[in-house]
């Protein structure tokens, strides 16, 4: 059985898939390790340093994740122009 070539749309259209099934997965994770150790870990009254230091880094990475999924969505709305069709 011979499979049929994919077209660039195709192509492209699958590879935005897996980047953004890849963005949304380490978002998610991100997310639930966060509100994991909120609710789920005993911590002292007072936030240590270190875990304040945490969180100013987490806040970043995870606006830079969310930005770069709205990017890749966004950007497959952009297609390639139709080719003309030949002359007759």
């Amino acid at each position: 059985m011979a499979r049929e070539k994919l077209t660039n749309e195709e192509i492209k259209a699958r590879i935005v898939f897996i980047i953004a099934l890849g963005l949304v997965i380490v978002f998610v994770v991100s997310i639930f390790a966060m509100l994991f150790n909120l609710l789920y870990v005993v911590q002292p009254v007072e936030m240590s340093e270190m875990d304040a230091e945490t969180w100013k880094t987490l806040n970043p990475l995870l606006m830079t994740l969310g930005g770069a999924l709205v990017g890749v969505v966004a950007g497959n709305s952009l297609k390639d122009k139709p080719k003309d069709p030949p002359a007759p």
